[in-house]
């Protein structure tokens, strides 16, 4: 069927993964971390390998939302400084840096001059979301953009797709999902979309190519996908 909607995820498919987030994780460490020894617990409770900067295929931060990582983290922040805790992590992930697949805007200018409808569905929160996509000026280029408390639920969960579909008017058989993690195929397969991954996460291919319709190296080779599709 034609191809009339594309959700995205953002971090590992509209941004790279570890620069983003390897860049979050060190600054919480450094706010965070009573001494060497805690901040090498918390690091590695995130899966995070210090020493390369890289994060395990095994991180919960890969594709868990931001309160699931909240919730992970907290039992091992010291009791006075708990209040206010998630409050840190979003302000912290609000000002990590983005490093972007492709250049997005030129990205996204062609996929709307294909008259297709564009949306975003994060396990990150809004409000991250949406600094993020801001600074990078693209913001508005989006029709739909869903962190995990937008009031859909997170992924791999179908609410924020079927948001997406429900607000664009795009059925869900004529979208498609496109990810780096297993969560988001599986978000996408279940909401009855095509579902594409990328190689720009941390999942690689012989993982995420059996819950694919397509493996493809980055966003960068969406557009003509889309096009050779019946």
């Amino acid at each position: 069927m034609p191809i009339h909607g594309i959700i995205f995820d953002k971090d590992g498919t509209l941004y790279d993964f570890n620069a983003t987030w390897g860049a979050w994780t060190k600054s919480l460490l450094e706010q965070e971390a009573e001494d060497a020894a805690h901040g090498a617990t918390l690091a590695d409770v995130l899966g995070f390998d210090l020493e390369n900067e890289t994060f395990r295929k095994d991180s919960i931060v890969i594709a868990s939302t931001a309160d699931e990582v909240s919730q992970v983290l907290l039992p091992l922040i010291p009791e006075e400084k708990r209040d206010n805790f998630m409050d840190r992590l979003n302000a912290l992930a609000a000002v990590a840096p983005q490093v972007e697949s492709v250049p997005l805007s030129d990205f996204l200018s062609e996929l709307k001059g294909m008259g297709l409808k564009v949306g975003v569905a994060t396990n990150d929160g809004e409000s991250s979301a949406l600094a993020h996509l801001g600074r990078s000026g693209v913001a508005s280029g989006f029709d739909f953009i869903a962190g995990y408390d937008s009031g859909f639920g997170g992924k791999p969960e179908t609410g924020q797709l079927l948001a997406f579909c429900d607000q664009v008017g795009v059925a869900p058989e004529h979208c498609v999902m496109v990810g780096d993690s297993t969560h988001d195929l599986e978000a996408g397969r279940k909401a009855g979309m095509k579902v594409v991954a990328v190689l720009t996460g941390i999942a690689e291919e012989p993982e995420l190519a059996p819950h694919a319709d397509a493996v493809l190296p980055s966003i960068g080779d969406l557009a003509e996908w889309v096009r050779a599709q019946p």
